[in-house]
């Protein structure tokens, strides 16, 4: 009788503590890639250029991904928003991720260049489009101006908020993020400008216009982080890439006056990490990174990371 309650108190221990781990795992955010910046922790993403993410089938098995979110490109693969949209429902259905978020973070990279203010307002509709399908943020590809900037921003955020977006797309991405219409409309805003928003707004510097306009481009509220784009800087700059030894001094350059910007302005900077550079990236500053699971893994050992992935 003795050595059978024992067990019993044994067992319960044993699931308390289980309980109490889950508990303490439980997300706080809707967007894992915030609630991991929001605790210090560096980011690693994946993600292609082949088009290829675009089925229901994919986003099951995507959502047990090992990276902290997924880029899903749409400037050099088709715009494809039934495709996108189909993805998003697998990643629903797939989840949830094993550090308990609904499913992974999803941001989307969409053909619009921001040349300047008129161009980005004219092509707002495709942010519109793709937001409505659930994703966690949108990057704005060859980001030249800060007029263009400001109109990528404005084109995110809900009136209420001193942006432009229509709210009938709601339902349909309130679905995804397993909340209600109403929930949507108050936690689809620009983090970090607003403290309780789920959304990642992103720009790429990525030739020479937006690099001489890089500080006043990072400078505009809404803007979480930047990246340089080494191989479209490259060819803006007139340079070659890709053989041995050390990048040319030219796009050492760049890459430093984008990182000075981030730095500044107080965004986060975006850039390709390797297992072998990862920690030494860390060191630097370097807070998001494009990364293999291997490159991660070293990261998230280094920086003593506990969310489970």
């Amino acid at each position: 009788m003795a050595f059978a309650l024992m067990a019993l108190m044994a067992m319960m221990a044993t699931l308390s503590g289980v309980c109490l781990l889950a508990e303490a795992q439980k997300p706080t955010r809707i967007n894992r890639a915030i609630e991991l910046l929001e605790q210090g922790q560096p980011i690693y993403y994946t993600g292609s250029h082949e088009g290829t993410e675009g089925s229901f089938e994919q986003g099951v098995k995507d959502a047990q991904t090992w990276a902290d979110y997924i880029s899903y490109d749409m400037e050099h693969a088709p715009f494809d928003v039934k495709g996108l949209a189909e993805y998003m429902r697998g990643l629903a259905q797939g989840g949830p991720t094993r550090s308990g978020h609904r499913t992974p973070p999803v941001i989307v990279n969409v053909p619009v260049n921001g040349t300047d203010e008129s161009t980005v307002r004219a092509n707002a509709w495709m942010f519109h489009q793709v937001l409505a399908t659930g994703v966690h943020g949108v990057l704005l590809c060859h980001a030249d101006t800060p007029g263009a900037v400001r109109a990528f921003v404005e084109a995110v955020r809900f009136p209420a908020n001193g942006g432009r977006r229509g709210v009938h797309g709601n339902p349909t991405a309130a679905r995804i993020w397993g909340i209600s219409p109403d929930e949507y409309a108050e936690r689809a805003d620009a983090w970090p400008l607003n403290r309780k928003g789920e959304l990642l707004l992103g720009l790429k510097l990525e030739d020479k216009y937006a690099l001489e306009n890089a500080d006043a481009n990072t400078k505009i509220p809404g803007v979480a982080f930047a990246e340089w784009g080494p191989g479209d800087m490259a060819f803006s700059l007139g340079v070659r890439t890709g053989g041995p030894g050390p990048m040319p001094a030219v796009l050492q350059a760049a890459r430093a006056r984008v990182f000075a910007a981030t730095k500044t302005n107080r965004i986060f900077f975006l850039n390709s990490v390797t297992a072998d550079n990862v920690i030494d990236m860390i060191k630097e500053g370097v807070m998001i990174g494009s990364a293999d699971e291997r490159a991660a893994d070293v990261g998230r050992r280094y920086t003593k990371r506990q969310m489970p992935w």
